[in-house]
């Protein structure tokens, strides 16, 4: 080998030697700086060294990851995405179907989730008829005819089948849109629209009168007196008492031919009704004929022997209300649905100037009765067809109802009245749980009924333009005491 190769391959060596030390560096301080990487930021060590730039210089596309993970970051927060890039990848809501809760509906037969108690709640005294075989009442040998004591419902009678809030904070349902009603808007507001108040606005604004306020032979000159008076504190509808417990508060022919007596044993002037819906009238005002307790009567119903021997009652006692034993007329038989429509045709033939007729939540049945029976088909075919020979009889009076929220009538009273094909439905609220949840059925439908220990709720109703009327039933005091306090409420 000549002294030139010699040397040549010297040097070959020597470079060889350079580069194998600088490939190992790199390797040994790669790894290195990998196991280390979590305790040491290379990039405050290394990042500006001539080393690193020579590298960097060399091999460009050589990934450096301290010197990227810097230029990434340097991107990230020098450039701002556009609006549109930051929708791009969001989801379009429009597309998604959220569920909504489902409300009642008469097209849906479905279940609804329960917002009231349930009926072993609202019965809890009664005893479990699957166990208990309820006898029906036996009828007294003798019954003493004597006028019926006169009395308002109590607070716990009114309240007792209401929610109790501290158990339960179940929503209602948000009720469907309403039904097609046979709706009637009286015009019996006399005053100039341009200067009424929010009260005066409203199409209804009644109160109860019990049947037994005409009692003790109130003579005429009472009776117009107090009309004008109810005029003067601010209503213009009274809706008052004509039947109730099985019998008429007025002369009945009906009456005669199934009991023998033309009315309830009470004493009442036969004119009372006449001059009530004159001086009403006269007054600008109306006049709701009131069927108190409708298809219930308790043990002092002057037709409550006959009923038994009838077999007219249904087996079991009612207990919708606290301390009153009800029991209920089974209209699903043809004499008792031809008792009740030939009680109401003759009513509306008699007083042909009655504004309207209203039943209440007396016309149901109970969910707790023995047996278990679903009655709401025929309590529907009874109702509609007494509602056609009232119509066919006397088409000006309106049919109207004053039940709880549909639900809950269908639920625990089988009165699904939405097929009732009546004229107007008001929501009775009478007890402050679920108070505003019930309102979203009471802007569905005619109004609400309250009662005098409510009237702190008065105001919010009155300035509430989606309900249409307000009723007020006194339970705390007399009626002219309660109508005193809603005008001054007012």
């Amino acid at each position: 080998m000549s002294k030139k190769d010699s040397d040549s391959s010297r040097l070959f060596d020597a470079g060889c030697l350079v580069e194998l030390l600088i490939l190992t560096m790199i390797l040994g301080g790669s790894y290195w700086w990998f196991i280390e990487r979590k305790n040491i930021d290379l990039s405050q060590v290394i990042s500006n060294t001539s080393v690193v730039s020579w590298f960097h210089d060399k091999f460009p596309n050589l990934p450096i990851p301290f010197l990227n993970s810097q230029e990434k970051s340097t991107e990230l927060t020098s450039k701002k995405p556009s609006p549109a890039e930051l929708t791009k990848n969001q989801t379009d809501s429009s597309t998604i179907e959220t569920p909504l809760p489902t409300p009642y509906s008469e097209k849906k037969d479905q279940e609804l989730t329960p917002s009231q108690p349930s009926p072993a709640e609202l019965t809890k005294n009664q005893p479990d008829s699957s166990k208990t075989k309820t006898p029906l009442p036996t009828p007294s040998s003798e019954k003493k005819e004597q006028e019926l004591t006169p009395s308002q419902p109590s607070p716990a009678e009114l309240t007792k089948n209401q929610t109790d809030s501290s158990k339960t904070k179940t929503p209602l349902p948000i009720p469907s849109q309403k039904p097609t009603i046979n709706s009637t808007k009286p015009q019996n507001n006399f005053l100039d629209a341009k200067t009424l108040t929010p009260w005066e606005k409203k199409q209804i604004r009644g109160i109860y009168l019990s049947r037994y306020y005409i009692t003790n032979n109130a003579n005429e000159k009472t009776i117009r007196e107090r009309v004008r008076y109810y005029k003067k504190q601010g209503f213009n509808t009274i809706i008052h008492g004509v039947w109730g417990n099985g019998c008429t508060m007025y002369k009945s022919e009906v009456m005669e031919q199934i009991l023998g007596a033309k009315s309830c044993p009470n004493k009442f002037n036969e004119q009372w009704l006449v001059w009530l819906i004159d001086e009403a009238h006269k007054q600008g005002m109306e006049v709701h004929a009131y069927f108190e307790k409708g298809i219930k009567i308790d043990e002092n119903s002057p037709i409550f022997d006959l009923a038994i021997r009838k077999k007219w009652i249904v087996p079991g006692v009612d207990k919708t209300y606290d301390k009153i034993e009800h029991y209920v007329l089974d209209v699903e038989m043809e004499e008792v649905a031809n008792f009740f429509t030939n009680i109401l045709v003759e009513f509306v033939k008699k007083y042909p100037n009655i504004d309207a007729v209203q039943w209440d939540d007396y016309l149901g049945y109970h969910a707790e009765l023995p047996g278990k029976v679903d009655r709401t088909a025929n309590l529907t075919k009874f109702t509609q067809r007494m509602i056609k020979e009232m119509k066919e009889a006397n088409n000006s009076v309106s049919f109207d109802i004053c039940h709880h929220n549909p639900y809950w009538a269908k639920k625990y009273f089988a009165a699904d009245w939405e097929k009732w094909s009546v004229d107007r439905v008001f929501i009775q609220v009478y007890n402050d749980d679920n108070f505003q949840e019930e309102l979203n059925y009471v802007r569905k439908y005619d109004g609400i009924a309250i009662s005098d220990k409510q009237l702190h709720r008065l105001q919010e109703l009155v300035n509430d333009s989606n309900i249409n009327s307000v009723l007020v039933f006194p339970v705390l005091e007399k009626p002219e005491s309660a109508a005193s306090r809603v005008k001054s409420a007012l």
